[in-house]
C-alpha cells in the first residue's frame, strides 16, 4: 500500500483511523531548522475533530509527539523526521455492520476488491481522513521552513453547499491586487470559527451545513489555496512540473476530486489574448501584470501567487439508508452507516490543503530550485 510522496522532500503517512496512532516520517529536511512546537501545535489543532457543532462528535486532541529528527535544541539534524498521533477516542463496533456491506461512494468496496476482506474496515482504515492528521504535522514544518525563505501559504473555504467566498486577489498581479492579497491572507490567520475571508459568507456556509446535518446529509465544496513570495525559476518542466507535482500530493487528500491552477478550466472559455499574462518591468525585474496561470507556465515558477483550487465531493458516510451489496452473499442490501461522522470534509480540510501544498512547494525549492 503505497503511502509516500516527494522527491527531495519525502513524506510517509502511516496508520489506520483506529489504529493505536497514526504518524508521518519526513525525510530530506535541510538541518538547523528550529521547528516551533507551539505554532506547530496549534496548526494541527485547526485540524483536529470535535470541536465545532458540524463535525464528528469523535474528539480527539491530535497533540503530535516527534520521536525523530529533532536536536535537543528543537532544531533539525537531518535525520528522517518521525512523528506520531495517539488514537484516543475510537468506537470500532460502529462500523461492523460494513465488514461485509459497503458505503456507497467509499472506498470500502475498492478496498473489500483489491484485499479480498483483509483490510481494516472500522473508521475506514487507512482511507480515513484521520490520516491527514499527520500530514499537517509535516506539512506545518514545512510552512516554517518556507516561511523562513518568505514563502506563505494560505487556503479558505471558496465554496460550500454553493455558497461562494470572496475569490484570493491572485489573478491580477498588479501591486494593488497583491497588497488586497496579503490583507486576505493575514485575515484568515485571526483564528476566524469559518476559513472563509467573507465572515457574511461564512456564516451563511454555517447555516447551510447544519440544515444538511438535520437532514442527515452532507456536502462538498471547494478549498482555494495561494502561495506568495515563490522565486520566478523554480520546478521542472513536463512531468515533474509544479502543477504535476502539487496535482499527485493534493490528489492523495481523502474526498479530492478535481484540482485546477489559475483559471483552471475557465481558460477553455478564452481566447489566447484573453488568457496570455502580458509582461512588465517592476523593480527591474520582468513580471506577468496578471496571473491567469496560476504562477506557473511549463511547470516553473512566474514569480507570481501560485493558486490552485481543490473539489471536494460529500462525505460518503450519510446517516439515510442507500443500496448496497452483502458482498459475502453477492445479495442486495440495504446499509444504513452509524457513528460519528462529519456533515462536510472542506472546513477542516482547509489546513490539511494548507499542509500538503506547503510539502509539495518544498519539495519543488529542493529538488528543482531556481537557477
Amino acid at each position: 500500500m503505497p503511502s509516500s510522496f516527494g522527491t527531495a522532500l519525502r513524506v510517509t503517512v502511516f496508520g489506520q483511523s483506529h489504529s493505536p496512532a497514526v504518524g508521518c516520517v519526513v525525510e530530506g529536511l535541510p538541518s538547523g531548522l528550529h521547528v516551533d512546537l507551539e505554532a506547530l501545535s496549534a496548526f494541527v489543532a485547526r485540524r483536529a475533530p470535535g470541536n465545532d457543532p458540524w463535525g464528528t462528535p469523535r474528539k480527539e486532541p491530535d497533540a503530535p509527539r516527534i520521536v525523530s529528527g529533532l536536536n535537543p535544541d528543537g532544531r533539525t539534524c537531518g535525520a528522517p523526521l518521525a512523528a506520531v498521533i495517539e488514537n484516543t477516542n475510537t468506537r470500532s463496533r460502529d462500523y461492523n455492520n460494513l465488514l461485509a456491506v459497503p458505503r456507497p461512494g467509499h472506498a470500502d468496496f475498492t478496498a473489500w476488491a483489491k484485499w479480498h476482506g483483509e483490510q481494516d474496515v472500522p473508521g475506514g482504515g487507512h482511507f480515513s481522513g484521520r490520516l491527514t492528521g499527520p500530514l499537517c504535522v509535516a506539512g506545518g514544518i514545512a510552512l516554517q521552513w518556507l516561511a523562513s525563505r518568505g514563502v506563505g501559504v494560505r487556503a479558505h473555504v471558496a465554496e460550500l453547499a454553493g455558497i461562494p467566498d470572496e475569490p484570493f486577489s491572485a489573478l491580477d498581479n498588479s501591486p494593488a491586487s497583491l497588497d488586497l492579497l496579503a490583507r486576505q491572507m493575514a485575515a484568515l490567520g485571526d483564528g476566524r470559527r469559518m476559513p472563509t475571508v467573507d465572515e457574511a459568507a461564512g456564516a451563511r456556509m454555517v447555516e447551510a451545513v447544519m440544515d444538511a446535518r438535520s437532514r442527515k446529509d452532507t456536502l462538498g465544496g471547494v478549498v482555494e489555496c495561494v502561495a506568495t513570495g515563490l522565486p520566478a525559476g523554480a520546478g521542472s518542466p513536463m512531468f515533474d512540473g509544479v502543477e504535476n507535482v502539487m496535482a499527485r500530493a493534493l490528489f492523495g487528500i481523502p474526498a479530492v476530486k478535481g484540482v485546477e491552477f489559475g483559471r483552471g478550466f475557465g481558460v477553455a472559455r478564452l481566447s489566447g489574448t484573453q488568457n496570455n499574462d502580458p509582461y512588465e518591468v517592476r523593480g527591474g525585474t520582468c513580471v506577468p501584470t496578471t496571473n491567469n496561470a496560476g504562477g506557473i507556465l511549463g511547470g516553473i515558477t512566474t514569480g507570481a501567487p501560485v493558486l490552485v483550487r481543490c473539489a471536494f465531493k460529500p462525505i460518503s458516510s450519510v446517516m439515510v439508508e442507500q443500496d448496497s451489496v452483502d458482498l459475502t452473499t453477492m445479495e442486495p442490501a440495504r446499509l444504513k452507516v452509524h457513528g460519528r461522522h462529519d456533515t462536510t470534509a472542506v472546513i477542516r480540510a482547509v489546513p490539511v490543503v494548507e499542509a500538503v501544498c506547503a510539502l509539495a512547494l518544498a519539495d519543488v525549492l529542493l529538488a528543482w530550485p531556481a537557477e
